[in-house]
Order: C-alpha cells, then sequence, then structure tokens
C-alpha cells in the first residue's frame, strides 16, 4: 500500500538560531531526518521564549492567526504543547516530552493538561516515560547523527580545535552548561581535581552552546567525557560521545543506565568522587577509546524518523493502540 506524503507542523520553542546555534539542535536534527525519509513535509512553528513567559501566550496568539494545514501537529517541550492547543486544526496533536515538562512541578502540571488533549505522547526515554504522571505512548529518542558524529583520531581534532599538540596533556569534557545546577558542574571539577592531584596533567574543559560542526571535535579530542547530571531526560552528549568511541562516566539518568552497561571502559553509576577518580585514573593511563559506537546506532537519527512516520501515519488512520 502506498501512502502520500504527510503534512506535519512542528510547535517547539527551542530551535537553533545564529545568536544560540546549539539550542533545541535535537529538533532540528530529527527535522532534518523526518524530511530526509521523502515521505513528510514539515513547516515550523518556533520561538525562543528566552525566560520571559508571556512569549508563549504571544506564540498562542500568533499560532492562533495562522492558517494550519496539517496532517499531524507535532510539539516538542510541554509548554509547547500549551501553544500547539491554539492551532486552528483539527490535526491530531503529538506532544514529546523532553525532561524538564514532566521534572518541575509547575511546568509538570501543565504538560498534564497538554497530554490529556494529545492524540499520542512519546517521551525521549524509558526513564522519562516512568516519571510521566500520564500515559505514553511511544518511546522515541531524539536520534544521534551517526554522520556528524564518528570517531576521529585525537591528534586530528585537537589540531582542527586549535589546541596545543601535547600527546601528554589528558582532557575531560564536560558537555553541558555548568551555570545550570542541575548538571553539577562542581562534582566533575571535584572529580577532575581529585585525579589531577596525582597526575597534575588533566584539563577539564566544559563544552556547551558552540556551533554543532565543532561538537564532534571536542568529543574526539577528549580522553573522557563526564556527565554529573541530576537528571536528563534522555542525554544526547552521552550517545554522540559513545558515536565517536569516546569513554562516558555517567550518573544513571536518560537513556545512560541501557547504553553504557554493555560498554566496557565506561562507568554509570551514582556519582562517588572514590570510585569515580579511580575509573577515570585507569582510563587516562589508556588509549581513552571505547567500542562505543554500537550501542548510539541503536538510538541513530533515522531510526528515530521512521518510528515517528509509523506514528504519524497510524493517528492518520485513527488507529489508537
Amino acid at each position: 500500500m502506498t501512502h502520500g506524503r504527510l503534512r506535519v507542523l512542528i510547535v517547539a520553542n527551542m530551535y537553533p538560531t545564529p545568536a544560540r546555534p546549539a539550542f533545541g539542535v535535537f529538533v532540528a536534527d530529527q527535522v532534518a531526518a523526518l524530511r530526509a525519509t521523502g515521505e513528510v513535509d514539515v513547516e515550523l512553528f518556533t520561538w525562543d521564549a528566552g525566560g520571559r513567559p508571556w512569549r508563549y501566550a504571544l506564540a498562542a496568539l500568533e499560532l492562533a492567526l495562522t492558517r494550519v494545514d496539517a496532517d499531524v501537529v507535532h510539539a516538542h517541550y510541554g509548554l509547547s504543547g500549551l501553544v500547539a492547543l491554539a492551532a486552528r486544526s483539527p490535526a491530531p496533536l503529538v506532544l514529546t516530552v523532553h525532561g524538564r515538562d514532566c521534572h518541575h512541578p509547575v511546568v509538570r502540571r501543565l504538560t498534564t493538561l497538554v497530554a490529556r488533549r494529545a492524540a499520542a505522547v512519546v517521551a525521549v526515554s524509558d526513564e522519562l516515560a516512568g516519571r510521566c504522571p500520564f500515559p505514553v505512548r511511544a518511546v522515541i529518542p531524539p536520534g544521534v547523527d551517526l554522520e556528524l558524529f564518528r570517531p576521529l583520531s585525537r591528534a586530528e581534532a585537537r589540531t582542527r580545535l586549535g589546541l596545543p599538540d601535547d600527546q601528554a596533556r589528558r582532557l575531560v569534557v564536560f558537555p553541558a552548561d555548568p551555570a545550570r545546577p542541575e548538571k553539577r558542574f562542581a562534582d566533575a571539577a571535584a572529580l577532575v581535581a581529585r585525579v589531577a592531584a596525582a597526575s597534575p596533567r588533566v584539563e577539564l574543559r566544559p563544552v556547551f552552546g558552540r556551533p554543532r560542526a565543532e561538537m564532534p571535535l571536542w568529543l574526539n579530542a577528549a580522553d573522557a567525557v563526564v556527565v554529573t547530571s541530576e537528571r536528563e531526560g534522555y542525554g544526547l552528549a552521552c550517545v554522540e560521545a559513545l558515536a565517536c568511541d569516546v569513554p562516558v562516566l555517567s550518573t544513571p539518568v536518560g537513556v545512560a543506565p541501557r547504553l553504557l552497561a554493555g560498554v566496557e571502559g565506561c562507568l554509570c553509576a551514582p556519582f562517588d568522587a572514590a570510585r569515580w577518580g579511580a575509573h577515570l585514573e585507569g582510563l587516562l593511563a589508556g588509549d581513552g577509546r571505547v567500542a562505543g559506537r554500537a550501542a548510539a546506532e541503536t538510538e541513530s537519527l533515522a531510526g528515530s524518523a521512521r518510528r515517528l512516520l509509523e506514528l504519524y501515519r497510524a493517528l492518520q488512520s485513527g488507529v489508537t493502540r
């Protein structure tokens, strides 16, 4: 049976801009993957609230005044779902929850209201699905760009980044904004300080908000990636590092417990400076590579796009389960 092209409207409060090239890049990647199927025409309705809640009301008004000609409306993040409800369209609403929408007490309640109106709710990880106070129809990861994130020699990555040509220097990457409390940068700093006491040539480098093309270079330049987060809805940086065969030390959040369990050289455990320190010292004494790409390949963009397309088709056909 052949199907016509689907028209999908993506509603999101996070999408890359020239000023913030990494903001919501996982949404942009998924949009590109959907378009690459050749079966979906995607239109975008995006905005950046920037910590100003009134922008959601403005976005809802703008969408209410916009002609929506779509087969499916797909909102990313609970508050974006509130805006999507303003669309004057009979198209079914898909809501993807990403993390804070099921953790923050106020946003969680608002997300629940949207979920009751949605035709289907998607969570980005099994862990997040378990935290949702409403039924989740499918668990579909954002998807990792396996063409962009792939192994590269550490020396080449450091050269392209303009880092010093010092083979003895060890680099630990913290792939998050250290100013966000839930990322617990202080734990990462304490970890590296502990290791540096015995091996002084170790540097911790927070990497966030960089252009997308730089991120594979930073990951490949690293001897290890540390994720000390209190919570993650998914944990894309962990998967991207695995796609580059770079070892990851992570708290058991998001997708990390499932993916890191089978990758020798990685660690997934509650943060403990002594245990993590001993593991990191062992990694830094070796070549700093693991066989992680096979695990990352289970989280491909193409696979996520195909699963979303199947969900869209089911909703279009009126299939409720």
